[in-house]
C-alpha cells in the first residue's frame, strides 16, 4: 500500500456551497438499459471538467458550474459497491390530498451560471455527448426573479447558511468516510395556483409563509402560526438547528398558464429534508400541515447522491461487480476495457481523491 493510500488527500467537493446565480437548468435523465449506455454515463464523470472548460472559457466571469448526482438504482447499475450509506429512492409522503410524489430519474445535471446562454450551451454539449444513452425525464430552465423572489412574491433562500456553515451543512465527513466530500440533493418541481394565491390578502400570505412579503423579515412570533412554511421547515436536533442549502429557482410558461418553483436542497444527510417534507405534507403534529400546499403541488420528486469531484474520475472506471453482472457478449473493439493499473473495483484510495 502506498503512502498516499494510507494518508489520502482531502476530498475536493463539487461546486455546491457557492453563491446563487441568475440562471440555472435542472436536467434529470434516465439511463437506457445495457452496458454501452452505462459506459457513456460513466465517461461523462471524467469528461465533466473538460466540458465545463470548453463552454466556460467564453465568459470566465459567468460562474458556470455543473453538479452531477446519481439516483439509488442508477448507482447500483453504474458503479456497484461500495455505495453511499444514505442513498435510497425518494421517500413519498401522502396525507389527504397532499402528495409528495416520486418520479423517474437516474442522473441529475444541475447547471448554473450568471447567463442562461452558458447554461444552455453546456446542456446542449452534454446531451450531444450522451447521445441515445439517456432519455430526458424532466428539464426546467430557472431564472432569477427580481431580488431573488419566487413567483409567489417572497424572497427565497433567506435562511441559507453561508461560508463554512454552508460547507458543514452540505458535505459528508467522517460519518461516511469513503464518500467524504459528497452530498445528497432532493428536488421537487412545484406548480402554483397563482389565481388562488393572488386572491389572498397579503397578511394571509405572510402568515402562510412566515415572513413579511416586502421587507422580508421574519413574522412576529405572536402572529406566526405553527403551520407557517418557515416554522415547519426548521429541524432541531440536540438543541441545534440543522441547516440545508437551497438553490430554488422560479420557472414558468405564461402562455400556458404554468408558474412554479423548482425546489432543490442540498444536505449532508437526506433525513433532514425528509423531515421537512414530512412536516409540510403530514404535519407537525399530524394535521398541522403547510398551508402553502393548498396553492402549490409537486409534480416531481427525486433524491440523488452528489459524489466529490475528486471521486468522479474513479467512477469512470468500470467496476468489476458491474462487469460480472453484465450479460456475456463476444469481445469487440468497442467494448470497454480496464487499464492494467485497475482491478475493476472502486479503489478506496481513489474514493478519497487519489490521482488516477
Amino acid at each position: 500500500m502506498t503512502p498516499d493510500a494510507l494518508n489520502p488527500p482531502t476530498p475536493v467537493p463539487q461546486a455546491i456551497a457557492t453563491p446563487l446565480t441568475r440562471a440555472a437548468i435542472f436536467l434529470v435523465v434516465t439511463v437506457h438499459p445495457g452496458e454501452p449506455a452505462s459506459a457513456a454515463v460513466r465517461s461523462i464523470c471524467a469528461d465533466l471538467p473538460a466540458l465545463l472548460r470548453s463552454v466556460g472559457f467564453r465568459d470566465q466571469e459567468g460562474h458556470l458550474s455543473c453538479i452531477i448526482g446519481f439516483g439509488s438504482e442508477a448507482w447500483d447499475r453504474l458503479f456497484g459497491d461500495p455505495r453511499p450509506a444514505e442513498l435510497h429512492p425518494f421517500h413519498e409522503f401522502h396525507a389527504e390530498n397532499r402528495h409528495a410524489i416520486a418520479t423517474p430519474g437516474d442522473v441529475l445535471f444541475h447547471i448554473r451560471a450568471d447567463r442562461m446562454d452558458l447554461c444552455f450551451e453546456l446542456a446542449t454539449v452534454m446531451m450531444t455527448t450522451l447521445g441515445d444513452a439517456v432519455a430526458v425525464a424532466d428539464e426546467v430552465q430557472g431564472f432569477q426573479y427580481f431580488d431573488n423572489r419566487d413567483l409567489l412574491g417572497f424572497v427565497d433562500g433567506t435562511e441559507n447558511p453561508e461560508g463554512q456553515a454552508a460547507v458543514d451543512a452540505v458535505l459528508i465527513g467522517d460519518e461516511d468516510p469513503a464518500f467524504a466530500g459528497g452530498s445528497y440533493v432532493i428536488l421537487q418541481k412545484y406548480l402554483h395556483d397563482m389565481a388562488g394565491w393572488n386572491a389572498l390578502p397579503t397578511e394571509m400570505q405572510e402568515r402562510i409563509i412566515g415572513r413579511t412579503k416586502f421587507a422580508n423579515a421574519d413574522l412576529d412570533p405572536a402572529l406566526k402560526p405553527s403551520s407557517a412554511h418557515n416554522a415547519l421547515t426548521i429541524i432541531i436536533e440536540n438543541g441545534m438547528e440543522i441547516k440545508i442549502v437551497r438553490y430554488n429557482m422560479p420557472f414558468g410558461n405564461p402562455g400556458q398558464g404554468e408558474f412554479g418553483t423548482y425546489f432543490i436542497g442540498y444536505s449532508k444527510s437526506p433525513r433532514t429534508i425528509e423531515l421537512m417534507l414530512e412536516n409540510m405534507f403530514v404535519g407537525r403534529p399530524p394535521g398541522n400541515y403547510d398551508r402553502l400546499l393548498d396553492f402549490s403541488r409537486p409534480v416531481t420528486g427525486n433524491l440523488f447522491f452528489v459524489p466529490a469531484a475528486s471521486l468522479l474520475d474513479s467512477l469512470a472506471v468500470v467496476p468489476k461487480a458491474v462487469l460480472e453482472d453484465a450479460p456475456k457478449t463476444p469481445a469487440s473493439a468497442d467494448a470497454p476495457t480496464l487499464s492494467p493499473e485497475h482491478d475493476g473495483a472502486l479503489m478506496i484510495g481513489s474514493l478519497k481523491g487519489n490521482p488516477q
